[in-house]
């Protein structure tokens, strides 16, 4: 797999995790909490340098797929150390609450970093974009350091 095709696919996967976290926001009703928009903000930037900066940069392909892995695994870190937090094994941020809009409702909810919303198996969303999110940094970076071979 050539680096512009990791980079792309990483994007790809930034963008699903992205789909399904507003998916769960705006279908399910799930408001997000600060650290959930602190999660969104790399999988938006590995997006788009992912699938529009190799097509507009073919000739820089391997910076940009590190780029993007690196925001990849960002968002995967913020994932796990909240997931840690939910758990109670981390300290929180001091300001763990925020006020979120939710789009078609009057309420404002109030929404805990450190509270569990939804979760499967044990894990909350932000263990599982933290799974994710790691898993395709790690086999991105592999794919990588293959190619450079």
């Amino acid at each position: 797999m050539r680096d512009g095709q990791v980079a792309m696919l990483a994007g790809t996967v930034a963008l699903a995790l992205l789909a399904g976290a507003l998916g769960f926001q705006y279908l399910g009703h799930l408001a997000p909490c600060e650290m959930c928009h602190w999660q969104r903000w790399p999988h938006i930037g590995a997006a788009i340098v992912g699938l529009c900066g190799t097509q507009m940069f073919k000739k820089e392909t391997r910076l940009l797929a590190v780029i993007v892995l690196l925001l990849v695994a960002v968002s995967g870190l913020i994932g796990a150390y909240q997931q840690g937090m939910q758990w109670h094994l981390l300290p929180g941020p001091t300001a763990r609450t925020g006020q979120r809009f939710v789009m078609g409702s009057n309420i404002v909810p109030v929404v805990q970093c450190d509270v569990v919303t939804w979760q499967l198996f044990g894990l909350s969303l932000a263990g599982y974009n933290a799974i994710i999110s790691l898993a395709t940094a790690a086999i991105g970076t592999s794919l990588l350091v293959k190619n450079r071979k």
